[in-house]
């Protein structure tokens, strides 16, 4: 028998968290651990490793996206939903660079929620429809992430280029394309050119042909 997706609440509200875990687990996922703030959040996740951490925002201590950035940085295979109120730009934008694959409002159903769980658990990314629907409106800001010579670089691994042969493309080393990427690493908060690649596309930096 196939076991049961497992996930971990993290919210400062107690009632939400109880109720929201009454729900899951009604839908058939497990719930392995509760946090109610990003230190405890990011200690019990590397703990019990959960499919999928479904993460607030807004908590005392460590936020979400902090403790989403620390649990990413322990644990590059974690999946992150942050399940919060806001559908700030700004804060969706740092979300996704901190690492979490998706971002669903707590006006969600129970369904929407589930199936969030559910994709990304199979490696998917996931929007609720209020986020989607802002963010189509205005594509997210990635200006500010690389600078032309990154974005031309990532561009050249996402077409599947090796090191060597993008430094000969872009008439460098490689030992400058090795500095180029860890520059691009820290600023996509990726651990390896997959991720980074990967983020890269999810922002709209880069396209794959």
């Amino acid at each position: 028998m196939k076991p049961a997706l497992s996930g971990m609440l993290v919210d400062d509200h107690t009632m939400l968290r109880q109720g929201l875990r009454r729900s899951l687990e009604h839908e058939g996922l497990e719930v392995v651990a509760e946090a109610s703030n990003g230190s405890d959040a990011v200690r019990l996740a590397l703990t019990h490793r959960p499919d999928v951490v479904l993460m607030d925002v807004s908590m005392p201590e460590v936020d979400g996206i902090e403790a989403t950035r620390q649990l990413m940085r322990a644990d590059a295979r974690q999946r992150v939903v942050m399940l919060t109120m806001h559908v700030d730009r700004d804060i969706v934008e740092r979300s996704v660079k901190a690492g979490a694959v998706g971002y669903v409002t707590k006006d969600s159903s129970v369904k929407e929620v589930v199936l969030a769980v559910r994709m990304a658990a199979d490696g998917n990314k996931v929007l609720s429809p209020r986020v989607a629907t802002a963010l189509r409106e205005e594509p997210l800001r990635t200006d500010s992430l690389l600078s032309p010579r990154e974005e031309e670089l990532i561009q050249y691994l996402a077409d599947g280029l090796s090191t060597a042969d993008v430094a000969e493309r872009m008439c460098i080393s490689p030992k400058t394309v090795k500095n180029h990427l860890a520059s691009i690493y820290d600023k996509l908060g990726a651990h390896d050119r997959t991720q980074a690649v990967l983020t890269a596309v999810r922002l709209g930096i880069v396209t794959l042909s």
